[in-house]
């Protein structure tokens, strides 16, 4: 199914049954006409074409369709996407634009992935807490991970990939504050 743009020529949101929306996706604005009863995951996968949010469990319960919306972490797969009207939305796309972010090259570097299906979910997760928190405990990381399943490797690469971002960005601030 496709999405209708729409001119903002009315004033009613609901159009023969859909529902016009402005969404921020990845720093573009987006107006859309969508149906109600479609899932934020859809409108980001099928429509937009960013297929790195991922579809698992769609029950909340993986994580592997987590997302940023307004900065906190969301699992796409609950969210309608008429509910994201006026929202931003991060998806796993403008994390890394032109180089591994920082965290994805630490996952990278400590192994902390295999298959690879969650590793968008869990640097999504992660990304929001280093952005709050970029020195977080190793229970913080766990508490931020809980939304967030990982069948293949298990947490340790994950938390060792977190402990080597907190080591190198703390390096790189010791150096910013010396010059």
């Amino acid at each position: 199914m496709k999405i209708d743009r729409f001119e903002n020529s009315t004033n009613d949101r609901i159009l023969e049954n859909k529902i016009a929306l402005n969404i921020t996706i990845n720093g573009r604005l987006y107006s859309l006409i969508v149906p109600p009863t479609y899932r934020l995951v859809d409108l980001l996968r099928k429509d937009l074409e960013l297929t790195g949010t991922k579809i698992s469990c769609e029950i909340g319960r993986c994580g592997s369709c987590s997302v940023l919306m307004n900065g906190n972490v969301v699992n796409s797969c609950l969210v309608m996407a008429y509910q994201a009207n006026g929202m931003v939305i991060e998806t796993i796309e403008q994390v890394s634009q032109e180089n591994l972010h920082p965290i994805q090259q630490a996952f990278l570097e400590e192994g902390a992935l295999q298959c690879g299906y969650c590793t968008p979910g869990m640097v999504i997760a992660l990304k929001s807490l280093l952005d709050k928190n970029n020195q977080p405990t190793e229970e913080e990381v766990l508490d931020y991970l809980c939304g967030n399943l990982c069948r293949c490797t298990g947490y340790n690469g994950i938390l060792r990939a977190v402990q080597r971002y907190k080591n190198e960005s703390s390096a790189i601030f010791d150096n910013k504050t010396l010059e």
